[in-house]
């Protein structure tokens, strides 16, 4: 309680500094009472969202109490800063007008053009929230790489996959945009479908809701999933350690019987022709306070270290820390978990930026160091803000390529 009480008091605090833009503009009697009226609005469905049990139907509701405040904090952020900057202005002027009585103190009013300037720039991320949340949020993009390896087996040229992640079925609030996303997959009809974590925000029972629309997904050589930090249920209050446990085995039970393949610090080998190559899964291991039950000795156990292996790890710090520099070669690791926050700038082939660049050096899309790749998948689905905004949710697709030898002659 005592953290909602300071929450309540800062929100109070900007939600009033803020409204003094408002003020100023003299935009009529009613606007301020209605603004004043949203921000309470918000705070309550916050409040009520986050401190009360939600049915795992209407899961995606605390998502969009969560949106909703993440929204009006970036504008009264943006707006504040500007205040803030005036009034260090204002006192300033105010300091030697002091003591020079000939400069003329601007203690009396906010100046106009700055509280317009303010409300106008905080509009622009506004707005752009808002598309994400009507339209981003399942503008889904399939985006293609191809990828050369020497030691990839001939059989396997051409072998393509596709790549999702992080469904976080429990924020979906649209069944047809969701069954589109999943037929655009089924529609490249690659030779495999891998799911790199993240099938859900907490709940096992949120999945029960989608498993008939998840589960359509099909591939030649099989549908292959890993866990993510959010599988485990370690960000829900359960109320005894027994009920996380039969959480947990009931999410796996359901993967199953979806026709994922879960691959649990496990690996499972794909054959084409005479040939075949490992896709080794691990539990989830990330730093920074995520759980590490990720163990790479188990998951490769019994493989030759000649047989190429394909990597699934849904932190990509995994990859950082313990494969690109491992010992045993791993040519290929696929990766999510970042969402590439869900937001940023992105031009294909040329930009591409994100405030969680910050955070994870390897954050969208594909790297290589030490002639091993990562792809890390932007995401299929979105949690906490309800949606995205220039950061699109993505399906990739990777063609396997053998290296041709330069000839001698």
């Amino acid at each position: 309680m005592t953290r909602w009480i300071i929450f309540f008091i800062f929100f109070i605090v900007t939600s009033f500094y803020a409204s003094q833009a408002f003020r100023s503009l003299h935009i009529g009697r009613w606007f301020l009472p209605a603004y004043w009226l949203l921000c309470a609005c918000i705070f309550a469905f916050l409040y009520y969202q986050l401190t009360n049990e939600i049915n795992p139907k209407n899961e995606f509701i605390r998502t969009y109490a969560f949106g909703s405040y993440l929204i009006l904090f970036i504008f009264q952020t943006v707006v504040v800063v500007f205040l803030f900057s005036e009034d260090i202005f204002r006192l300033f002027r105010g300091i030697m007008a002091f003591f020079k009585p000939e400069i003329e103190p601007v203690w009396a009013s906010r100046r106009k053009f700055v509280s317009q300037l303010a409300i106008g720039i905080a509009a622009l991320p506004t707005l752009g929230l808002l598309y994400g949340v009507f339209k981003g949020k399942y503008n889904y993009k399939v985006l293609r790489y191809t990828l050369t390896f020497d030691d990839l087996p001939s059989e396997f040229d051409g072998f393509t996959i596709t790549q999702v992640s992080d469904f976080h079925c429990g924020s979906f609030d649209n069944r047809d945009r969701v069954r589109y996303g999943m037929n655009l997959i089924n529609e490249q009809e690659s030779d495999l479908i891998v799911f790199t974590g993240d099938i859900v925000n907490n709940r096992a029972a949120e999945l029960e809701e989608w498993k008939d629309v998840l589960g359509t997904l099909r591939a030649k050589h099989g549908v292959f999933s890993i866990l993510g930090n959010h599988d485990y249920g370690d960000y829900y209050p359960w109320e005894s350690e027994q009920a996380k446990t039969a959480n947990f085995t009931h999410l796996i039970r359901l993967q199953k019987q979806m026709g994922y393949q879960l691959l649990c610090n496990a690996h499972a080998l794909v054959s084409r022709g005479d040939s075949e190559i490992a896709i080794v899964g691990v539990e989830n291991w990330g730093q920074g306070g995520f759980k590490k039950a990720g163990d790479l000795k188990a998951a490769m156990a019994g493989l030759d270290d000649q047989t190429f292996k394909i990597l699934l790890s849904h932190d990509p710090s995994h990859w950082e820390t313990e494969v690109k520099d491992n010992e045993v070669h791993i040519p290929l690791t696929l990766s999510g978990h970042t969402h590439g926050m869900q937001f940023g700038i992105e031009i294909p082939g040329l930009f591409k930026w994100s405030p969680v660049k910050w955070r994870y050096p390897y954050w969208a899309g594909i790297y290589e160091e030490n002639n091993r790749f990562i792809n890390v998948n932007r995401g299929f689905g979105f949690l906490a803000y309800p949606g995205r905004m220039g950061i699109w949710p993505e399906i990739s697709i990777i063609t396997l390529k053998k290296k041709v030898k330069e000839s001698n002659i």
